[in-house]
């Protein structure tokens, strides 16, 4: 059993497809053997990923997933937990990605938050993106662009 705290930037409005995400979010925690792992999800606007790109990665521009991983564990009324960490997405940039990428925005949302569990687990792309048309050569996207694949029927938004 996981846990996935999920929350929308104050002043923002949750989307119809809020309540969608941690179902989606824990059957990708069970393809990557998480167990007992607490994941918090916020999604924000483009001036809030952009201050905290800057505040932590020194780049002053949106991006449009951060991820800010935590790895201390505790105890509650409900087990053993290892917090992995937090996944911060921009819903105003995923649609930018969408059209750049020439997919739907459910396949992006669903790209974003993978990436952002890969990145709470360790990996890393370094200077490595996703481009259009190029395929991925490093682990973690190639294991990305795979699981996404598995996943290609499942909705979302």
């Amino acid at each position: 059993m996981n846990r996935i705290l999920i929350s929308m930037m104050d002043g923002m409005d949750e989307p119809v497809w809020f309540n969608n995400i941690e179902p989606y979010v824990n059957e990708l925690l069970k393809k990557l053997d998480f167990d007992g792992e607490e994941i918090s999800i916020l999604f924000c606007n483009d001036e809030m990923i952009q201050q905290l790109n800057k505040q932590y990665r020194q780049i002053d521009s949106a991006t449009d997933v951060l991820s800010f991983e935590n790895g201390e564990e505790y105890e509650d009324e409900e087990g053993s937990w290892k917090s992995m960490g937090d996944i911060v997405i921009s819903l105003e940039t995923l649609p930018k990605n969408a059209a750049y990428f020439e997919i739907d925005e459910n396949s992006e949302l669903k790209r974003l938050l993978l990436h952002g569990l890969l990145h709470l687990n360790g990996m890393d792309h370094y200077e490595e993106h996703i481009e259009k048309g190029v395929a991925p050569e490093c682990e973690m996207l190639v294991l990305q662009e795979k699981i996404l694949s598995e996943f290609s029927g499942y909705k979302l938004m």
